[in-house]
């Protein structure tokens, strides 16, 4: 396993998540642009490369010309209007994604100044099972964490023991 300092929890919940589903030989498409957790995969000995900032919601042409064994989408499905477009463009078996959560005490993440950088939607587990299912992929292994943050306040406190984020391994449905 590869040790680090993470800068975030979710960092290290999501590298040890994808050592386990993923080996270290795997070509990796890691959906948006170079990214944190892209290094960190990279560092911990993965192949990966990026798409390039292209709206995939418009264009899925560097999905479908990936020739290689898995597709990562860490908390880049609830930028897009549709992530079933790009799951279904997806040309290998296995996929690795992270979805935050839809929190009942908080709106989905809103910026104002940038349209990239803002939550069309944010998730229930079962509504990514469902677009998942829908796209042709199985979900094989899930897991649900919570991301604590270092202020004062009832949504911090709540923060601390509500599920903030789903991430999933899956594999292409066969049958």
């Amino acid at each position: 396993m590869y040790e680090a300092n993470f800068p975030k929890k979710r960092f290290k919940i999501t590298l040890d998540f994808l050592e386990k589903h993923v080996p270290k030989d795997a070509s990796i498409l890691d959906l948006g642009v170079t990214n944190p957790f892209s290094k960190i995969m990279r560092d911990a000995g993965y192949e990966v490369q990026n798409t390039s900032g292209i709206d995939l919601d418009d264009d899925v042409s560097e999905i479908t010309s990936f020739d290689g064994d898995v597709v990562t989408a860490f908390e880049i499905f609830e930028h897009l209007v549709s992530p079933y477009t790009s799951l279904k463009a997806i040309p290998c078996d296995r996929a690795v994604i992270s979805v935050p959560l839809k929190l009942w005490f908080a709106g989905a993440y809103r910026n104002k100044n940038d349209i990239r950088d803002q939550h069309y939607h944010e998730f229930e587990s079962w509504q990514l099972d469902y677009v998942l299912e829908k796209a042709g992929w199985k979900v094989i292994d899930s897991v649900k964490f919570t991301n604590p943050v270092k202020k004062l306040g009832i949504r911090p406190l709540l923060r601390n023991f509500t599920d903030r984020y789903y991430l999933v391994y899956c594999e292409r449905n066969k049958s």
